[in-house]
Order: structure tokens, then sequence, then C-alpha cells
């Protein structure tokens, strides 16, 4: 197994040289966990930390169950600015760290915190359930949303996202891990997607990004 670094940390890949390849496509400068990078559709003059995708074709749709059994889509998060990750419960990493990054970023907004909205899409949804979903997220704050649905559900959802995952077999009969896109989606308070936060760029961009999209409503 190849093992890729991103600020500082290390990240486990099957498909190195597709994290070294997704540097340059589509001229977005980012890093993935085994999968190639969405491109960006160009944007808005804000200058943001992330990656501008202002006006993308992707990332528009979302229709899955939440870890209390509740129907959500993104219309669910219009008035907040959204924060939306793909990854797994089971993940050694990539996923608790950006979900505790996020977490400690809203507490650092103090009462602007109140309008950003975390939401964790599981790429594993046969492990995955309501109950082992609601568990995590209490383990970084109350108020994020977890999604699950069906395997379908998921890869439309994945597919829409322009986000890639699949399964690797692990070193016992019948476990396996999940490589996927290693990074979030922010969508500004109209429910319009504004950004492309590539994993490893640090607390301190996501909370002036963050920063930015709260203060022009």
């Amino acid at each position: 197994m190849r093992r890729a670094t991103l600020g500082g940390r290390s990240i486990s890949s099957r498909r190195g040289f597709l994290e070294l390849g997704g540097v340059a496509l589509a001229g977005a400068v980012m890093l993935l966990a085994g999968c190639d990078a969405p491109s960006s559709s160009g944007g808005a003059t804000t200058s943001f930390k992330g990656i501008d995708i202002t006006g993308a074709e992707y990332a528009r749709a979302l229709s899955l169950t939440d870890q209390n059994g509740q129907p959500r889509t993104l219309a669910d998060f219009k008035g907040k600015v959204t924060v939306v990750f793909f990854g797994f419960t089971q993940c050694p990493d990539v996923c608790p760290m950006t979900m505790a990054e996020l977490a400690q970023v809203k507490t650092s907004l103090g009462k602007d915190g109140e309008r950003v909205q975390g939401v964790f899409v599981t790429v594993d949804p046969e492990r995955d359930t309501a109950a082992v979903l609601k568990t995590y997220m209490s383990g970084f704050d109350p108020s994020f949303v977890a999604l699950h649905g069906s395997p379908e559900e998921i890869a439309a959802t994945a597919k829409e996202f322009k986000v890639f995952y699949a399964k690797v077999p692990g070193k016992t009969e019948g476990s396996y891990s999940v490589d996927h896109t290693a990074g979030s989606y922010v969508f500004d308070a109209r429910g319009k997607v504004r950004l492309f936060i590539r994993y490893g760029g640090g607390a301190e961009a996501l909370a002036a990004d963050l920063k930015t999209l709260l203060a022009a409503g």
C-alpha cells in the first residue's frame, strides 16, 4: 500500500499515482485520497483559501436520510453555510480529522458558528447504519447531520458531487476499507455550492472562508 503526504499528514492509498495526477487534473491544485479531482467551473472574484467552484454544474442535489430517520435535501440547510463531506465511520484518519476540524472552526466562530452546518455523507452504507452514524456524530458536534441511504442512492449522490469511492480489501477475509475523495464542499446560505476545500488546508484557512461566506449572507 502506498502512502502520500498532505499538509504534513500521511494518507494511505492503493492508488498513489492518481493522488499525484489529481494535482494537475483540470487545473485543480488539490490532493485526494485515492481519486481524481472535481474541476472548477470558474466563479466569483472573491478571494478564497479553498478552491472556488462557484457556478459549478455539479453538487447541486442531495436526497438522503439522516441519523434520526428524517429525509434530507440541500434545501433543508438554506440559511446556513453548509460543509458537506463524504467519508465513513471506520476511516482511521482523514474523516475524523476533517470532522473534528470543522467542529473546532464552528466553535471558534462564536455566535456566527450557529449558522454553520456540518453534513457527513457515508460512502459505506453497509456498515454505517443510522445508529452508528448517530454515535459517530455525537463525538464531534451534536448539530452535525450524518446522511445514509441504499448503495444505489449513495452512488448516485457521489456521482452528482464528483466524489470517488471504492472498497479496498482488508487483511482478513471479509474486512475492507474505503478509498474516497478527501475534501469538503461548502455551500453558501442560499444553498449554492461555492468551494471545494482540500484536505490538509488547516482550520485557519477554513475559518477564513466560512467567515467570508457568512458575511455575504
